[in-house]
């Protein structure tokens, strides 16, 4: 059996498609273009969110905005005016990096196509992309990572104020 390979545009890497030939059994295993350039976007999407830009830009968003949350039932104004923010913030960062990584990507058609084929995509996937456009989502992100600052903080100030006796222990009554 003789194997051949074909790549098919992608990011970050190519895929490899594997086509086995026999002299009995001819099979190849195709992909109409429609469902190579979804397939591909999808994984670049993927990728993009667990890299290290991606997780910059979340990090730097939220230190300059976490200590506005408050752990409350009630949102304050301010909340929505930030989400507004982050939501423009990461699609224009998402939409920027597609477009750098797939010549010819437009956000519009991929949109389109993910509304007609979302039970194609890993679910994972799905909630990620939703989650990017929750706000309670969004506001427990800001929850934890306050949580996530005041411990750090609690943990230094621990450090920082460590009391020692000046007398010697052996002078201890």
């Amino acid at each position: 059996m003789a194997l051949q390979e074909r790549d098919v545009q992608s990011c970050p890497e190519n895929f490899v498609e594997i086509v086995e030939t026999d002299e009995d059994d001819f099979a190849i295993s195709s992909y109409s273009p429609e469902v190579t350039a979804f397939d591909s976007v999808i994984d670049c999407i993927s990728t993009i969110v667990i890299d290290s830009g991606f997780q910059q830009l979340q990090q730097s968003f939220m230190q300059k905005y976490y200590l506005e949350f408050e752990d409350s039932d009630e949102n304050k104004l301010s909340y929505t005016l930030i989400f507004h923010e982050y939501v423009e913030l990461l699609e224009k960062y998402l939409e920027e990096q597609l477009m750098e990584k797939i010549p010819g990507f437009n956000m519009d058609n991929f949109l389109d196509t993910l509304m007609q084929r979302k039970d194609e995509v890993p679910e994972d996937i799905v909630e990620l992309l939703l989650s990017f456009t929750d706000f309670m989502a969004f506001k427990e992100m800001f929850l934890n990572f306050r949580a996530g600052q005041d411990l750090d903080l609690d943990l230094h100030l621990e450090q920082a104020l460590k009391v020692t006796s000046l007398t010697p222990a052996r002078q201890r009554p």
